[in-house]
């Protein structure tokens, strides 16, 4: 990765209809160094999509719960992967990582309400290999993700 690198990358997350050679002329590269750069940091994985970043706030989903999971840890249930695919059902669950520390699995999710909130973690435990949980609500999005400062940092390392 290197200064183009991040400078590509900086200009599609800040304007992603940008296009190839309205890219390359803002850039001062040849159109074909754009699209090279591309597909490579698309194919090292760097780039891992195109597509719009979506609000769940509104979508109808403001409230932001985080959820950490401990799970039954027995090979023969299924384990991790079993949970994931029964999280992966739930179109309220954002996220889900194996973690370290007091659980298992810490799990992102939004709901309608506080209210609603309870119908979703109800979604969640109904999954027998699921043990314990405990549950924190987001008051406010401090720093919101973002991935372009580690992208200039690599790019300046």
């Amino acid at each position: 990765m290197d200064d183009l690198d991040a400078r590509l990358i900086e200009l599609f997350a800040t304007e992603p209809r940008v296009g190839v050679l309205e890219a390359s002329r803002r850039l001062g590269v040849a159109r074909g160094t754009v699209q090279a750069r591309l597909d490579r940091l698309a194919g090292s994985g760097v780039v891992t999509g195109w597509g719009p970043e979506l609000s769940p706030a509104a979508l109808g989903h403001p409230v932001t719960g985080f959820l950490t999971l401990e799970i039954r840890q027995e090979p023969r249930t299924g384990g991790h992967q079993a949970v994931a695919d029964h999280l992966a059902a739930i179109p309220e669950v954002l996220e889900a990582h194996t973690i370290t520390g007091a659980g298992d699995l810490w799990v992102r999710v939004v709901a309608r309400s506080n209210t609603d909130l309870q119908r979703v973690i109800d979604a969640v435990l109904a999954e027998p290999r699921i043990v314990r949980s405990s549950t924190v609500i987001a008051l406010a999005t401090q720093v919101p993700y973002r991935v372009l400062p580690l992208a200039r940092a690599a790019a300046a390392d």
